[in-house]
This record gives C-alpha cells, structure tokens and sequence, in this order.
C-alpha cells in the first residue's frame, strides 16, 4: 500500500511491517498505541521504525491512518481510559483487582 508520511511516499505492506518490529522492544506507552503481533507500541515507536525518520518529522495521525489501512488494530488513551463514572475508591478497587464496593 502506498502512503504519505511526512511529505515522503512509502509503499507499506503488513508483512514489511511485522518484519521491521520483529525483535524490537515497545517502549512505554503514553500515547496513541498500535498491536503490532503480540505486542503494543507507541504509534509513533512504529512510525521511526517504519519510515527511519525523526518523530518529530510526522504526525501521530498518520501514522495510525497508515496502519489501520494495512489491517493493524491502534488505539488511543481515551479508549483505553477507566470509565468516568467510577468514584477514586471504585477506581483504585479495580485497579487492584477487588470486586468494587457497592
């Protein structure tokens, strides 16, 4: 598949992805977040690896744009967040695995 990154064309498949990741250690996510395998990386961890260019250079978005194109689930905080609703206590509950007090 064809793509723009940062004003540069790449032609992008999954398994070119999946090769370029093999062996590569995600580091923390504190971001939008892409399953690459078995593995969650930082969008913008797969787009350095990917295009060899700074992450400063381009932009989470298209990044994520490129992958969910090429099949790759990506996922961003909010998805990931605790639901809103949940007093701190609930929260904390869950956190340590307790059943969440009625």
């Amino acid at each position: 598949m064809r793509c723009v990154i940062a004003r540069f064309p790449f032609d992008l498949t999954k398994s070119g992805v999946l090769d370029a990741m093999k062996g590569i250690k995600p580091e923390p996510i504190t971001g939008d977040s892409v399953i690459v395998g078995r593995r969650h990386y930082p969008i913008k961890q797969v787009g350095a690896v990917i295009t060899r260019q700074d992450r400063r250079d381009f932009s989470a978005g298209e990044v994520t744009r490129a992958m969910t194109q090429l099949g790759f689930t990506c996922r961003t905080p909010s998805e990931d967040a605790a639901p809103s609703d949940l007093t701190p206590l609930q929260t904390a509950s869950a956190l340590l695995g307790a059943s969440t007090p009625v």
